[in-house]
């Protein structure tokens, strides 16, 4: 145990937490940017046995922020490096290879045999996978993003709570996708939110503090700031008792989500365009600042209030960043909304560009 040292003397965790993380199955879906901190610190912790689900291989792009790989791993399969470099880490844990991407045809198979699965991938239709086949098998699923600036946290199915779907009802229409390379990622912003992922695993494994479960936590690393957001579960979306037959995977992830600079947003209002703008900020957001024409919907009123968002029209939502926002609209666009529109760059984006004047945070 002198490996573990350090946190066995911590009060509340002690040798019987760290039996507990040694019994532990986790799979981590994914050893690219979410995956390798995942990876890296629930092996240092002392996890017993540790599923790895990849099929890439290492570009030079990923080293910006993939810190288990190096320039002369270039094109060779993350899967075994992981496992290679994780063993030296911790030759005691157990590894278990899974060289493929999770599909239909292999997710039960694979997931049913874990206690958590930890899902660090980058694209829609996987992520729906991977909730529907922890809903099926009962697994809690603990999710990550990240967005330019931001990342999510949350964990789902956690002891009848809510699940992927609840607060994103349905995977976007198929044929449109944001630009991986061209949407771009701090280097340090993966490793921040794949440590929560990692923390929340050994929460739920442990019985310690309290787990993300119905919450959704953004963190916004660009200004400092990090806010905790409510959603309900729902019931349909707990009692899935089937997978899709197609989850439209592709390797970046997928939107049907209009983007609308900061600029064009001038002109709409400028030239009294027909259409709503909805800022899905918090009450202490708004009071800073705020743009005169939008209406104030904090992001999980929104669809509780659809008299004030009408479908006939374009709707335009803004956050802080735009990622909130971005998240709000795919929720419109599941639930009927043809015209919706991120914001990029959100409220900062506006007072740079259009109102210097305008108080920023």
């Amino acid at each position: 145990m002198d490996r573990y040292d350090r946190q066995t003397r911590l009060k509340g965790f002690g040798q019987e937490k760290q039996v507990l993380l040694q019994q532990a199955k986790v799979l981590v879906i994914g050893a690219g940017g979410l995956g390798v901190p995942v990876l890296q610190y629930l092996t240092a912790m002392g996890i017993g046995t540790i599923g790895i689900a990849e099929q890439d291989t290492v570009s030079i792009t990923n080293l910006q922020r993939q810190v288990l790989y190096y320039t002369s791993d270039e094109k060779k399969p993350k899967i075994d490096l992981a496992i290679e470099r994780l063993k030296q880490l911790n030759p005691t844990v157990n590894f278990i290879k899974h060289p493929s991407w999770i599909l239909a045809e292999n997710a039960l198979e694979i997931i049913e045999t874990y206690d958590v699965v930890v899902d660090c991938t980058d694209n829609f239709g996987t992520r729906y996978l991977i909730n529907d086949a922890c809903v099926i098998t009962g697994k809690p699923l603990v999710y990550g993003a990240i967005y330019q600036y931001e990342g999510q946290v949350s964990v789902f199915n956690y002891q009848g709570g809510a699940t992927y779907r609840c607060i994103f009802p349905e995977p976007p229409e198929a044929g449109q996708m944001l630009n991986c390379s061209e949407i771009g990622v701090l280097g340090v912003l993966p490793g921040i939110i794949g440590c929560y992922q990692a923390n929340e695993t050994v929460k739920i494994i442990t019985g310690i503090g309290t787990v993300l479960s119905n919450q959704l936590m953004v963190i916004d690393t660009l200004n400092n700031t990090q806010q905790v957001f409510n959603f309900n579960p729902v019931s349909e979306n707990q009692n899935i008792k089937t997978l899709a037959k197609d989850y439209h995977q592709t390797v970046c992830e997928m939107n049907t989500v209009q983007s609308i600079s900061v600029n064009q947003l001038q002109q709409w209002i400028e030239q009294e365009e027909k259409f709503v703008l909805v800022d899905v900020r918090e009450v202490d957001e708004w009071e800073i600042c705020h743009i005169p024409e939008a209406i104030h919907l904090p992001m999980g009123r929104v669809l509780q209030q659809p008299a004030l968002v009408p479908k006939g029209i374009p709707v335009a939502v803004l956050c802080h960043h735009g990622m909130r926002s971005r998240a709000v609209a795919q929720q419109l666009v599941a639930a009927g909304y043809s015209s919706v529109y991120n914001v990029e760059g959100g409220i900062h984006a506006w007072a740079v560009k259009i109102d210097p004047d305008m108080q920023t945070y």
